[in-house]
């Protein structure tokens, strides 16, 4: 079994970013507890008050620490410093974050790079990546035309680490996040790697095997950059994974395994939550835009029902036994995170600036306001809905990107916690999110969940309250002789939790007996408002996510968190 946490390659001497902040790790002052109120300028003192709103200053922020066990993936940081915001020593920054998000240097979007970085920030948001969509225009103007407004947000707005990215066009898949640690060859490598194995620029988006070939040769050639020390770290992810059905099993655990350093894993939950909302009001369309049906590209494998979410969900995480389990049954670690896909936000009154050329300019002119409310957009902006939180050893980029590659994160909609801190041990020892537990075969081992409920109104002003908590637990069986697998059949809901209270903390313990077969856990909690029996039965998943409506699904009346896994592994 592969532990997910040696890089794959190697980092190369520290690269800061131009302009803005650098990677050396200290806390802003609006996150550092120990800066009293008063010494905060007017804009940070505002950014902590949202903080502490919502919970997400203190326990939500800075819960849990890096435990024995998990130690191995801080000790491979190539950044940051640990015990920062008043946690533990050696504790983790739980950094909440967006890594799927558009600017006016996409074909289809509007907003300034400013704009998303400020609204970032104003919700909440530690780090966040910029990820316009591949094209021609882009290869050629775009990628170099929005690195300074990418370096001047980074000096504007010091406490939000703003990587810059793309939307890989993955050849003969869906799309994909790519980003690289900020430094001096950020645009070069993101202009060669879009120019050369973008699958819209290279005219290769058909579901072939040498466009499948040419994906694994682009995931190769970011591995080589990071090697020459080009850049100092990259990472991909799949985006949206199900919702074109394009995305193969075999394709999914190809990327895995040619780099699994850099292809890290997928989103669990697509943006465009706000696609759901009925009309008039909304654009009666799907969550996550999941409204579609298999085409001569799509694998034959999938059901009709991946092609639509569940509680908001891709049903590749949502299905309990389903793909995204059969991977982690292999022992494969692949992660899953939640982003906003931000191009038109719902309910904001901007359109695109007049009279632009976005072929002959690379990008849109900068967005108007003020006009009528725009009802039929179906995004959020970044922080707004989506957060995927991450277990970072230090506010740094670094930092940050070690804790996506670790599996330290965990995603939730609509503010429905403010803060997760699980533990899988034997009592002498434990680990926390993405960890390997290595113990002694028939070692008793427990899993302990403390679950900081949300300490405020959502955007959408109410304060959400938590139902239930779900443990999901799968027997590792490894590595599947069929590349296209996509069922865990021994994986199961063994545990539910009814939560009986609407403030503070919830402490759950589950004991997974004596180990002798290597297993892993995962989390899933809800808010009870829908649910059905799971894709598998009653007997895998008796309450689970039920399937969106097109047309009729209110985000914020269905609202669920998930983690990544954990591991056990007897000797």
């Amino acid at each position: 079994m592969s532990h997910g946490h040696s890089h794959g390659h190697q980092h190369g001497p520290h690269d800061h970013a131009h302009g803005g902040h650098t990677d050396g790790g200290s806390l802003p002052p609006a996150l550092d507890t120990s800066v009293p109120d008063e010494e905060l300028t007017p804009s940070q003192l505002s950014r902590r008050s949202m903080l502490r709103r919502t919970g997400l200053l203190g326990a939500g922020l800075a819960a849990g620490s890096v435990l024995a066990g998990a130690g191995q993936a801080a000790a491979h940081s190539s950044g940051g410093q640990a015990g920062h915001g008043g946690s533990h020593p050696g504790g983790l920054l739980w950094l909440a974050g967006d890594h799927h998000i558009h600017t006016q240097y996409s074909s289809d979007a509007k907003y300034r790079v400013i704009d998303h970085v400020r609204q970032a920030n104003a919700h909440g948001l530690d780090w966040m990546v910029i990820t316009d969509h591949g094209s021609e225009q882009h290869a050629k103007i775009g990628v170099e035309k929005v690195n300074p407004d990418i370096v001047a947000a980074r000096a504007k707005v010091s406490d939000t680490l703003v990587f810059q990215g793309l939307e890989w066009n993955i050849p003969a898949a869906e799309h994909g996040t790519v980003f690289v640690h900020p430094g001096r060859n950020e645009v070069a490598v993101l202009k060669e790697f879009e120019n050369s194995f973008d699958g819209s620029v290279k005219g290769a988006s058909a579901s072939t095997p040498a466009n499948e070939a040419l994906a694994i040769s682009g995931l190769n050639f970011l591995a080589d950059q990071v090697r020459r020390r080009k850049v100092q770290d990259v990472l991909f992810l799949a985006n949206h994974p199900a919702r074109k059905g394009i995305d193969s099993p075999h394709e999914i655990r190809a990327w895995r395994d040619a780099q699994p350093g850099i292809a890290v894993g997928m989103e669990g939950a697509p943006g465009h939550q706000a696609g759901g909302l009925p009309a008039p009001q909304g654009a009666g369309s799907g969550r996550g835009i999941y409204d579609n049906s298999p085409s001569a590209d799509s694998f034959p494998g999938y059901p009709l029902e991946s092609y639509r979410t569940w509680g908001g969900f891709d049903w590749m995480t949502s299905t309990v036994g389903g793909l995204w389990d059969s991977l982690l049954a292999e022992g494969k670690p692949w992660w899953i995170t939640a982003n906003s896909d931000s191009h038109n936000v719902y309910a904001d009154n901007s359109v695109r600036g007049p009279n632009g050329d976005f072929n002959a300019n690379g990008k849109y002119d900068d967005p108007v306001y003020g006009g009528a409310l725009n009802l039929t957009d179906t995004d959020f902006w970044p922080g707004q809905y989506s957060r995927t939180h991450v277990g970072s050893a230090g506010f740094s980029y670094a930092a940050v990107m070690d804790g996506i590659r670790a599996g330290r994160v965990w995603v939730d909609h609509g503010g429905l916690i403010s803060g997760l801190d699980a533990r899988l041990g034997d009592g002498s020892r434990s680990v926390t999110l993405g960890g390997v537990l290595h113990v002694r075969r028939g070692s008793k081992v427990d899993l302990v969940v403390t679950v900081a409920l949300a300490g405020g109104p959502n955007w959408s002003q109410f304060v959400p309250k938590l139902a239930r908590v779900d443990v999901i637990q799968g027997q590792v069986t490894g590595t599947a002789r069929d590349k296209d697998t996509l069922a865990a059949p021994n994986t199961k809901v063994v545990k539910s939790f009814e939560v009986d209270k609407s403030t503070g903390t919830v402490r759950l313990t589950y004991s997974l007996g004596r180990v002798d077969k290597p297993v892993y856990v995962r989390l899933r909690g809800t808010d009870g408002n829908r649910t059905a029996v799971g894709v598998n039965g009653a007997s895998v998943d008796p309450v689970g996510p039920a399937m969106d409506v097109i047309g009729d699904a209110d985000p914020w009346k269905d609202l669920w968190f998930y983690s990544n896994p954990m591991w056990v592994l007897p000797a």
